[in-house]
Parts: C-alpha cells; structure tokens; sequence
C-alpha cells in the first residue's frame, strides 16, 4: 500500500512514494495555467496538503468523459475535441481531493473539495509538463489509470509551488 502523493507544480510532475517517502513512480501531468492559489473561482491550483476524498470511475472505459463526476455514456474522440476546443475534458477516472489546512485549502471560499479540485484523466493529445488546465491536476489517461488502482480514499496528496 502507498503513503502519498506528491505534486510538483514547477517540475509538473507527480510522484507516487510509498511509506517511507520512496518514489515508486512518476508521471508528469499538467497544473492550472492560471498558477497556484486557493480561493474559489480563481481557476488556479490550490497548494498544500490535501487528501483524495472519493475515487471515481472504476471500472470505465478509458476516454470515458464525465460531467459533474458522471459518466455521460460518451468515450472522448479526437472530433469532440475539435468541436469544443476550450472544453477542459475530464476523462477515464478522477480522484476527487479535499483540503486538509482550514482557511488555506479547507472551509469558506478556499475550500478545495468544494471548488471540484480532482486529478483527472485527459485526453492524449493534452500536453503534459507544462500548466494548461482550470485547476485541476490533468494526467494522461493510462497514467491516471495506473495511479487510481494503486491509491485509496485517504491517500495523503501534498501540493508543492
């Protein structure tokens, strides 16, 4: 079993470690191209410590899209992506956080569960290593896959600026 997620916002990276802090794997992803901060509505990556609360969409294809954490039936294509270009796609699995510091990143307007701040899947075609999403942790979707079936409710994720 795991101990805890840790994501780099300047290396845009995300490091799975176990127990001991040990990196077992790494992936990049993509962060808020607005940056980092906590405060609803800013579009921005809230920092700090955090834990994943709810894990959706075990068991769903991969490129399932999801709209309010629901599958739609759909499986993303490269022509939904050209039909809706600013659409920030959250596709095949999510791991939906919450924030464990009140008035930083948990409670009032810098709740970070209640902004609907998860690690998401994302179409191939997404560029990782670089900011690019409205907040969120964008991850490839193979990547995603392999973190959500190595993570439960409760896996530690600290957010790193």
């Amino acid at each position: 079993m795991t101990a805890l997620i840790r994501i780099s916002i300047p290396r845009q990276s995300l490091e799975l470690c176990d127990q001991s802090g040990q990196v077992l794997q790494c992936w990049p992803v993509s962060t808020a191209t607005k940056g980092v901060g906590e405060v609803s509505g800013s579009y921005c990556t809230p920092r700090g410590q955090h834990v994943v609360r709810a894990r959706i969409g075990a068991g769903q294809p991969e490129n399932t899209v999801f709209v309010r954490r629901r599958p739609t039936g759909e499986l993303y294509t490269p022509e939904m992506g050209e039909n809706y270009p600013e659409r920030d796609w959250i596709l095949t699995r999510i791991l939906w956080l919450s924030g464990c510091e009140p008035g930083f990143n948990r409670l009032g307007e810098v709740d970070t569960m209640r902004r609907y701040i998860y690690i998401h899947g994302s179409p191939d075609s997404a560029r990782m290593g670089a900011p690019g999403s409205h907040g969120c942790i964008r991850m490839h979707n193979a990547d995603i896959i392999a973190l959500f079936d190595q993570v439960p409710v409760g896996t530690p994720v600290q957010i790193n600026s």
